[in-house]
């Protein structure tokens, strides 16, 4: 009925807000089995009406989607976890095909930000979770319509850094009684994200949660300033601000 109201401004607009977040309450709020797969199908339908609203312009709704899908994936129904891989693979499928066949660039970095958010709040990344991966990989191989462009490469070079998310934290785990260690493997794990400030600001927020927790507020307050300098050096770079990362050198020399 108010297809053309969501449409309007390549569907960036207050009432796909509403709508979408609708849609996003029926996945936070616990559901039955029976229940979410109308859910996972009512979103089908959604994402494949509306495609601009995730693919273009901003990427909340893009994110939000990814982190609460994610989270389904780890679900301890079996049937859950099919549905919500099922429609994790729709979603990107839309994504290349929205993008003229080119690439998943968005899905892949609203994913990998995603798994490292979910790892923070709520540790995923156990045998369930492996299991969805593994049938996401089956999908790719088994899409016929897929077999002669570079999409079932992309989603396995996708998962395959998932999963080398999941085992720097499965690393980080074992040295959970170990504040310091735990630390240097969050700051490795950063690092290695350098050239994707909004992965690098996920893992330095979750440095800081960590400093935090163990009470060690100098040290969080120097994750929080990397990543305000982080946020600075991109508003320069878009001619927003004129100082960029050196703003923030009278408090640290560090920050270079």
């Amino acid at each position: 009925t108010f297809q053309r109201q969501l449409q309007q401004s390549d569907c960036q607009n207050v009432l796909m807000k509403k709508v979408f977040d609708t849609h996003m309450l029926f996945l936070q709020i616990n559901q039955s089995a029976a229940a979410l797969k109308h859910v996972f199908a009512a979103l089908r339908l959604f994402v494949g009406k509306f495609p601009s609203a995730f693919f273009q312009g901003q990427a909340d709704l893009c994110g939000s989607l990814c982190y609460e899908i994610l989270k389904c994936c780890n679900h301890r129904s079996r049937s859950t976890q099919t549905e919500a891989s099922a429609l994790l693979y729709f979603f990107m499928r839309k994504n290349f095909e929205f993008n003229k066949q080119k690439s998943i660039v968005r899905s892949h970095l609203q994913l990998i930000k995603a798994v490292s958010q979910l790892i923070a709040d709520a540790g995923i990344g156990g045998s369930r979770f492996q299991h969805s991966l593994a049938i996401i990989n089956n999908f790719a191989n088994g899409d016929k319509q897929m077999k002669n462009v570079n999409f079932p490469a992309e989603v396995k070079d996708l998962t395959k850094r998932i999963r080398t998310v999941l085992m720097a934290t499965a690393q980080m785990k074992e040295h959970e009684k170990d504040p310091e260690m735990l630390v240097d493997l969050q700051y490795s794990l950063a690092n290695s994200y350098a050239s994707t400030p909004e992965l690098r600001r996920t893992w330095l927020e979750s440095m800081a949660k960590i400093h935090a927790r163990n009470g060690d507020l100098s040290e969080a307050a120097m994750c929080y300033v990397h990543i305000a300098a982080l946020i600075a050096e991109y508003l320069k770079r878009k001619g927003l601000f004129s100082m960029g990362w050196p703003a923030f050198l009278s408090i640290t020399p560090n920050i270079k």
